[in-house]
């Protein structure tokens, strides 16, 4: 994790995130979701995008002489004191930011008697279009919460004889963008036809419906360049005939994720597909993430195995530049630390979760350089493991894969194998 203070370097272009940015952006935000006041001093300010800087340097002066009338002597200095570190900040800005600014400040001491004001600031990976100025207990933190929502893209079409709905899941957003009645006849055929030509022409034109709704489909769907997957739907066979069909553009047949029963068209049909069809979005992920990790597993098993496994070992690999794909787990929650000699600049490096760390911080003044043997070890840096190994990955060109706990073969990931894997270019 990185320390207290930290500016954050969030990427403007959230949607190119890999995993590992989408990792450290969540690990900041579940950083600053713990931290709680002991009154209402956390400061929190959102500045959208072309609101001038002047006029919350203004506020903030403002709210720096109403922080003087509060009763409680400590709340008023720890307020003062994250409102002047605000003060400070903003002077570094003569503009606002493309997508705005987050500036959150405050007392983030653990130990009542002893005040640590700190701040961060985010540029917003997406512009923000509200303006937050809030001294609470907790820092204000929803908008960005509501950034790292799902934001991949869905088509959904519901298809039955009588009508037609395309619509697009963006994120928690449903839209229908086309609906359509069709001209199909109803069972009954008018007087003086056969019962075999009313027939034929009905499936006549029902096919000229599907065709029209997969030219729609086709001209809505290939328009989304991030589009993940396609779920259809209606209550009849008519879905399985658009589904095996030759209606859709064969780029998008690929993406068909399953077909759903349902029971209405419309926005109200759109989501009820996309609640009946949850489990296999749900799974999309997930089945992702289960073929890399099973991918790993049946190169392991291989006579001339290209899997390593274990920090040390794929350090080694990472070092060397011979990693094809690293695979982390999300559970991983340790970090690295290097030990350093004030007397003889002696380094060490150790891992350790966050409890492993504190404890050996408190032990170091009692332990001789390996070195020296002098009494003068001290933490030179601490890093999160993941986002070291990570960024050894991105050095030599190596895919990163993040791996969740949520699955059976993620678990086994972090437990088996120490939540660090990988599969070599090249056996060393």
């Amino acid at each position: 994790m990185q320390e207290a203070g930290t500016l954050l370097n969030i990427f403007h272009n959230f949607f190119d995130m890999d995993k590992k940015e989408f990792y450290e952006f969540k690990k900041q935000l579940k950083f600053l979701s713990k931290i709680r006041g002991r009154h209402t001093e956390l400061v929190t300010v959102y500045i959208p995008a072309g609101y001038e800087i002047s006029k919350v340097v203004a506020q903030i002066k403002d709210e720096q002489g109403t922080a003087t009338n509060i009763k409680s002597k400590g709340t008023r200095k720890n307020v003062l004191s994250a409102l002047e570190r605000v003060m400070q900040h903003l002077k570094l800005y003569k503009t606002t930011p493309p997508n705005g600014l987050i500036i959150f400040s405050g007392d983030i001491s653990e130990d009542e008697g002893n005040s640590k004001i700190e701040l961060f600031a985010i540029e917003p990976p997406e512009p923000i279009s509200v303006r937050i100025y809030r001294c609470d207990q907790q820092f204000i933190l929803d908008p960005l919460m509501d950034m790292i929502e799902d934001k991949r893209v869905f088509g959904l079409i519901i298809i039955e004889r009588g009508e037609a709905s395309i619509g697009l899941l963006r994120g928690k957003n449903v839209e229908l963008v086309k609906h359509k009645v069709s001209r199909v006849p109803g069972k009954f055929r008018a007087g003086g036809q056969s019962s075999v030509r009313f027939a034929r022409l009905r499936e006549i034109a029902a096919d000229d419906f599907k065709d029209s709704m997969g030219e729609a489909a086709n001209e809505i769907f290939l328009a989304e360049s991030n589009l993940e997957g396609i779920l259809i739907g209606g209550g009849g066979y008519t879905k399985y005939e658009f589904q095996e069909g030759d209606y859709l553009h064969h780029e998008l047949k690929k993406k068909i994720l399953g077909t759903v029963d349902t029971s209405y068209t419309e926005l109200f049909g759109l989501n009820e597909l996309v609640d009946k069809g949850s489990k296999i979005l749900e799974n999309l992920d997930i089945t992702k993430e289960k073929d890399i990790v099973t991918g790993f597993l049946k190169e392991l098993i291989k006579d001339d195995s290209l899997a390593v496994y274990g920090e040390k070992e794929v350090r080694r690999y990472l070092e060397s530049g011979a990693v094809d794909t690293l695979l982390l787990s999300e559970g991983l929650n340790k970090n690295r630390v290097k030990i350093k000699c004030g007397s003889c600049e002696n380094i060490i490096e150790k891992t350790g979760t966050d409890e492993d760390i504190f404890k050996l911080e408190q032990r170091l003044s009692n332990i001789q350089c390996e070195s020296c043997s002098n009494l003068s070890l001290s933490i030179d840096e601490k890093v999160d493991l993941l986002e070291e190994l990570a960024d050894l990955a991105e050095e030599g060109s190596s895919t990163v894969e993040v791996i969740s706990t949520e699955t059976e073969e993620g678990n086994q990931l972090l437990k088996a194998f120490g939540g660090i894997a990988a599969i070599a270019r090249y056996k060393m």
